[in-house]
């Protein structure tokens, strides 16, 4: 996190999973500094740049490690008690420019050391309004070079006799859906990274559990027994003083008796001991912990946390139910069966939500690539496994049950790569009040509100479902047929009301259910009985034969003639007398995705192998379920098609004197507060947003005038510090023509509120088009959102809004037009003319650069703008500060 890095400490991992300790030079470092220094050998041309920068020895020392201010940073990388490297800038000479240096210790070059020094100063220059860094090297110094190459900065190269000097602009692309060099090679080294990190803990050598009892029936016992029986054959040992095995497995009487140093730790011990079984382990060079145990509270979690720094170890849990990798026999569960090896990666926080999901993917045959279980999650999480499962050639789907974010835009970020080579599932939990605080009890964090995380979903292209059903019924489709490439679906059944109830659940999930051409419906009269329906949803009637059936099925799949071809199959029968068509669809080779509903099956969902050993079809029980699934497909196709967005660069943006503005407020009333009116529209003038001309008066003769220069139609809105809610307090007068209805409006005005009216805004009416409300949420977790929606008084009542997260692309500012239930209004409906949409998505592109830009502005409502056929118009507007200061949500380093 940006400031973190600088002023406290933070660790991060290397190219070959390694943990470092990156922290903010202090006085008291000096001499370690300069034992660096004296032994680094003559020929580091590391060290050549950076004595050619700043002077070596004592007097380098001392500036390195003078207290950091605004334009002096310097981080030390620390791997365990000795510097491995160390960084810094001063100032350039130029305004906005610093001058950057390196230092990396000779043994530990190759190791991604001054990669990862740079990016964690490219984030603090960021904080601090750096704009560019230079440096000036030797052209013999490939190392250094070649770090500034491989970063993903844009670097500018001028030769300066024997030296070359390198400028590198700062990125700001910092939007989920926008191309950004500098963060896809960031991301590129953090997922090689956590990859190498995660290795003993999914793809262990050896496994030790602690805490093996002889009962039967003990956790610690049930584990190591797993182990072993599911095949694992690596080294497994167990941990009990009181025994020298267990059923034929070796114990030894404590961690740091075990033969060999064990790649994974399974601690299945009291709370009590947990710190000291993490210690030990970490002492006999343990890679990677699970942590079974529960109740360890907040300064347990801590010091369990620490310990695991220290150490290097990385960590599930505490609270978790284990991990498994059926591919190598590993069951560090206690879970009653083993499970399927399989294409599923899954990650839970609750366990016996991850019992419950191992069985049902293994009863489906989907089977499991890897389980882990992270409980309390205060290290590996599901951004860990993502990147995990993107290396991983076995995962073909990926599948989070999550309750608590702890840093989603990281999350969403990694999660839209991940999904753009395979589906990426989870379950929206916690969606209600109750739901919100059973979560927050459940896993010690605060469950995000339901639109942020629908935004985070949608932008990050993660398919969501409401129940635990719901997502089995999506995964058995997406792991086992093609996704379909549009949403039209053609219906066929055997049964008349299957298919009406398939066409209503069709429309429902969002999907179009195709017609058959007239030439296809031609050809099926000659295949299928008498009476039959084939308009579609095709009817076969009960009668109709398997051959027929099959016949009926392959023609639809085909069927394009002057039409559009569907892009999937749903298929319902129910066995008849007649027929069983089960075997039919078995045997059916599509071009299009196929489902089927059998309407008597007991299972909810299952699959229907092939004979000839192709793609299990999925069959479900009920026609919504099949539905609901084919529509999560389609929805998912339609994000992974759609075109990479940019953040435009936007004309008529001073962004310094809105920070003025803001520092300036902030300077007056240190704890924050409303801006004031007129500060309100010059911070929203500062970045070109359209707000409606006005003037601020303080008398019946002042309100005159000002209604006279705007042309006489106006509106009157009393300024009270501290009220939100004008229009619910009487605080707005509009509709006011001439001189008399302003100065009445004046007089309710002043009687309404007395001495706490500060002033009064006069604006001209506005009339005509659509209210809508555009807004700023500076989320705790989130970081900023951008809100938009119907506005006006309606807007809580109808609650049809939508959210991204900031800063928006193009894409996603059209995406949050096109999301709300009152988007017809907007395009023009029963011969209202259409909004401007190209000015609503400037305005809302403008309001999410300044929250990108301004993280001390906490809330922003503009409600409404008017949104008409001749622009986008904001007449009412709430700014809220405060002095926080954002975190670099993109920055490589651990919890």
């Amino acid at each position: 996190m940006t400031g973190r890095a600088a002023t406290g400490r933070s660790y991060a991992l290397l190219a070959d999973g390694t943990t470092i300790e990156i922290r903010q030079a202090e006085p008291d470092d000096e001499r370690a500094v300069r034992d660096f220094h004296e032994a680094m050998s003559p020929g580091n041309l590391y060290l050549r740049f950076f004595s050619m920068s700043r002077r070596a020895g004592e007097q380098e020392a001392q500036r390195v490690c003078r207290p950091p201010d605004a334009e002096h940073a310097a981080l030390l990388a620390w791997l365990g008690d000795r510097i491995a490297g160390l960084a810094s800038y001063e100032p350039a000479g130029e305004p906005g420019a610093a001058e950057v240096a390196f230092a990396v210790a000779d043994d530990l070059h190759g190791r991604g050391i001054a990669t990862l020094l740079l990016e964690h100063l490219v984030s603090l220059g960021q904080a601090r309004h750096v704009q560019a860094f230079t440096a000036q090297t030797l052209p013999a110094n490939t190392a250094m070079l070649g770090v500034f190459a491989d970063a993903g900065l844009s670097v500018q190269r001028r030769a300066l006799g024997d030296v070359i000097e390198l400028t590198m602009p700062l990125p700001r692309e910092r939007a989920l859906g926008a191309e950004s060099p500098y963060l896809d090679a960031v991301a590129e080294r953090e997922q090689r990274a956590g990859a190498a990190s995660l290795a003993p803990l999914l793809a262990p050598g050896s496994v030790a559990v602690v805490g093996t009892s002889r009962r039967r029936g003990s956790v610690g016992r049930e584990i190591l027994l797993n182990i072993r029986d599911a095949g694992f054959t690596g080294a497994l040992y167990g941990v009990n003083p009181h025994a020298t095995d267990i059923d034929g497995i070796p114990c030894l009487p404590s961690v740091t008796a075990l033969p060999e140093p064990p790649d994974l730790a399974v601690l299945a011990v009291p709370p009590a001991g947990v710190v000291d079984a993490a210690e030990d382990a970490g002492k006999r060079g343990a890679r990677a912990l699970v942590v079974i145990t529960s109740g360890l509270g907040a300064d347990g979690n801590a010091d369990l946390l620490a310990a695991c720094r220290r150490h290097g170890m990385r960590l599930a849990g505490p609270n978790c139910f284990g991990v498994a990798v059926p591919a190598i026999g590993l069951d560090a569960t206690f879970g009653a069966r083993h499970p399927l090896d399989g294409k599923a990666g899954l990650v839970v926080q609750s366990g016996g939500i991850g019992i419950a999901l191992l069985d049902h993917f293994s009863r489906l045959g989907v089977g499991i690539s890897s389980f882990t279980s992270v409980g309390d999650k205060i290290d590996v999480s599901g951004n860990d496994l993502l990147m995990w499962w993107e290396q991983d050639s076995a995962t073909r789907l990926a599948v989070l049950y999550l309750e608590s974010f702890g840093n989603p835009r990281k999350f969403a970020r990694t999660a839209r790569r991940v999904s753009g080579a395979m589906p990426v599932l989870t379950v929206h939990a916690g969606r209600s009040a109750p739901g919100q605080r059973a979560a927050a009890s459940h896993t010690a964090a605060a469950a995000a509100p339901l639109i942020t995380r629908e935004a985070l979903f949608e932008q990050a292209g993660v398919i969501a479902t409401t129940s635990l059903g719901e997502m089995l019924d999506a995964a058995a489709l997406l792991a086992n047929q093609p996704i379909p490439e549009g949403r039209r679906v053609v219906i066929v059944s055997n049964a008349g009301g299957a298919g009406v109830l398939a066409a209503d659940a069709c429309v429902e999930a969002g999907l179009t259910v195709a017609p058959v051409s007239p030439q296809t419906q031609r050809r099926l009269a000659r295949v299928l009985p008498r009476g039959a329906a084939l308009g579609g949803p095709v009817d076969t009637t009960a009668g109709v034969t398997g051959e027929a059936f099959a016949r009926c099925l392959d023609l639809l799949a085909h069927d394009g003639d002057g039409q559009p071809s569907p892009n999937a199959v749903l298929a319902l029968i129910v066995p008849t007398a007649s027929a069983d068509l089960e075997p039919t669809i078995r045997a059916a080779r599509l071009p299009v995705p196929l489902a089927c509903v059998i309407l008597n099956q007991p299972e909810t969902v299952r699959l229907l192998s092939a004979a000839d050993g192709g793609p299990p079809v999925p069959a479900y029980a009920y026609p919504e379920s099949a539905a609901r699934a084919l529509g999560h497909a389609a929805r998912y196709s339609a994000w992974r098609s759609r075109p990479a967005g940019s953040v435009p660069s936007l004309p008529g943006i001073d962004t310094g004197l809105a920070r003025a503005a803001v520092e300036g407020f902030l300077d007056r009333a240190p704890g924050g507060g409303w801006l004031p009116p007129t500060e309100a529209e010059h911070l929203l003038r500062c970045y070109g947003v359209p707000v409606v001309e006005s003037r601020t008066v303080t008398s019946a003769a002042q309100a005159s005038a000002a209604a006279a220069s705007l042309g006489g139609h106006v509106a009157l809105k009393a300024y009270v510090p501290g009220l939100v809610h004008k229009s619910d307090s009487g605080a707005v007068e509009l509709d006011l023509h001439g001189p008399g209805d302003v100065r009445a409006a004046m007089s309710r005005l002043r009687r309404r509120f007395s001495r706490q009216l500060a002033g009064v805004t006069v604006q001209p009416m506005i009339t005509g088009g659509t209210e809508v409300i555009i807004g700023i949420v500076q989320e705790p977790v989130f970081g900023p959102v951008v809100v938009f929606g119907l506005g006006g008084v309606a807007t809580e009542v109808l609650g049809d809004h939508a959210a991204r997260l900031a800063p928006l692309t193009d894409t996603d500012a059209d995406d949050l037009i096109h999301s709300i239930r009152a988007t017809p209004l907007l395009l023009g409906h029963r011969g209202q003319a259409a909004a401007d949409i190209g000015a609503l998505r400037d305005t809302l592109l403008r309001i999410s650069q300044l929250a990108d830009d301004l993280p001390q502005v906490a809330e922003l409502d503009l409600n409404p703008v008017i949104a008409r056929s001749d622009g986008a118009f904001a007449v009412d507007a709430r700014v809220r500060v405060t002095s926080r200061h954002s975190a670099d949500p993109f920055l490589r380093q651990l919890r």
